[in-house]
């Protein structure tokens, strides 16, 4: 694998963090791009403190048009958009402007970075890779996750039709596809509807909905090590070939095949 430069959002913590420091360890040079001022000076004593002068720290706010256009001037080879955050709750009562924010931050805002970046890259003839972080929920839709893993539905189809857009110009789209690993993400992400549920207001019970999130956060496959899946990232998003579509562990990705053959036989 030749050497590549390699700018990857929302590495301000959990995977993107730890892949980006496992990337720069193996070679390649790293920028790393956080939401918020505050994350990048403890990041960049991590990179002086391990010696790695090739991880370089970058604040990016996909929110901030300025951010936006400086991520797009920079010269990188790899776009790894991983920055995302997600909504809980049932859908049929969940506020709409949450919806609309969870779409702006995984979907448009990913959207408008990679179009500047990809048109800045067949402007100069080069060629380039976007991986996507999506998600197990990008492929099935468990009740009261329904927000969030809509909008990684929606990002397989932008990475699906991007792929065959961009592939004549020698640019490759990934996604990864993360089952649920311990690294906070899924139990902030499911924290996200107490802040609007109230029990005398909506039908689904706060304690009924906690305890189905602790219920599941409690089984094997709601606290899986996340250094297999680091591992994996480290692997993929530098690599020159590989699948399209990458889902962590095999096991969930035996499971989500599986339970696409049966919707096509699932009854109302």
């Amino acid at each position: 694998m030749t050497k590549k430069t390699i700018l990857i959002t929302g590495a301000g913590s959990g995977f993107g963090e730890a892949a980006a420091i496992g990337m720069a360890k193996n070679g390649h040079n790293v920028i790393a791009t956080v939401q918020v001022s505050p994350q990048v000076m403890p990041l960049r004593h991590k990179a002086k403190e391990l010696g790695l002068s090739n991880l370089r720290v970058e604040r990016l706010d996909l929110t901030d048009p300025y951010d936006v256009a400086q991520a797009q001037s920079m010269d990188f080879d790899v776009l790894w958009n991983n920055a995302g955050q997600g909504e809980s709750g049932p859908v049929w009562e969940i506020p709409i402007d949450l919806v609309r924010r969870n779409y702006e931050i995984n979907v448009f805002l990913p959207l408008v970075l990679t179009q500047g970046v990809v048109q800045r890259w067949i402007a100069n003839n080069r060629a380039g890779k976007v991986v996507f972080t999506s998600s197990m929920g990008g492929l099935f839709t468990p009740a009261n996750w329904g927000t969030y893993v809509s909008t990684k539905h929606a990002l397989e189809a932008i990475a699906e039709a991007l792929q065959q857009e961009l592939g004549p110009f020698g640019i490759k789209v990934q996604t990864i596809n993360p089952g649920a690993y311990y690294t906070g993400y899924n139990e902030t992400m499911a924290d996200n509807a107490f802040r609007w549920l109230d029990d005398s207001k909506h039908f689904t019970k706060r304690a009924d909905l906690r305890k189905g999130f602790d219920d599941f956060f409690a089984t094997p496959e709601g606290r899986m090590d996340p250094q297999e899946m680091i591992d994996r990232m480290i692997e993929i998003v530098p690599a020159d070939t590989g699948k399209f579509r990458n889902v962590v562990p095999k096991a969930i990705e035996d499971m989500l095949k599986e339970h696409q053959l049966a919707a096509w036989e699932k009854l109302i």
